[in-house]
């Protein structure tokens, strides 16, 4: 179990939530969208969210800005956390816009929301777990839209909850974070999508 673990760190690295995110708001959702619209809209966010992030990161890292792009040490995350608030603001303003898909929007606002949390955390030299925020936010996500989309995804939020679990365990077992920095990065993740979800349910 111990080997497996580190894949979960991977697999559901904070990156990777937004085009998850994506992912099941199209198989969930209300969507209106063909397909070639979808994969716009995914290549879009899997642009924005994934390769530029990865292509800066490694940049930072070829400059030895960044040990690793897990950005374990807290005076790494500064640049790396800017970034993605920055890259968030510009595609809720210019691509996935409140009137074009409001339930990616708030999404995606939560995201932002809780980057500028992690900031703040930051400056005040407490580290939160960036992949518990990840996944905390793509499971209340998915909860919603089960609640706005009426549908039963009971299994897929309890496998949801479970992984929950193993990137908790896995980043105990990397020694990347202690349990009050896991708790933090849950909340700091979960409490703006909650708060959204006001906005959209």
């Amino acid at each position: 179990m111990k080997k497996i673990l580190p894949f979960f760190s991977y697999l559901f690295h904070p990156i990777f939530v937004p085009v998850f995110g994506t992912l099941f708001y199209f198989l969930y959702g209300n969507s209106y969208f063909n397909s070639d619209q979808k994969q716009l809209i995914l290549l879009q966010i899997s642009i924005i969210t994934v390769f530029i992030p990865f292509s800066f990161l490694y940049l930072l890292r070829s400059f030895d800005k960044v040990d690793s792009v897990m950005v374990y040490q807290l005076a790494q995350r500064k640049i790396p956390l800017v970034l993605q608030a920055i890259l968030l603001l510009l595609l809720i303003q210019r691509s996935i816009t409140v009137e074009l898909i409001p339930e990616l929007y708030y999404y995606l606002l939560g995201g932002l929301i809780s980057t500028l949390v992690l900031l703040v955390l930051l400056f005040l030299k407490i580290k939160a777990s960036i992949h518990m925020v990840g996944i905390s936010t793509l499971t209340a996500f998915v909860i919603g839209l089960s609640i706005h989309s009426q549908i039963n995804a009971i299994y897929v939020i309890a496998l949801l909850i479970v992984v929950n679990g193993f990137v908790a365990s896995s980043r105990l077992e990397l020694q990347a974070h202690t349990g009050k920095e896991l708790v933090f990065g849950f909340f700091t993740g979960l409490l703006p999508q909650l708060f959204l979800l006001y906005f959209w349910l």
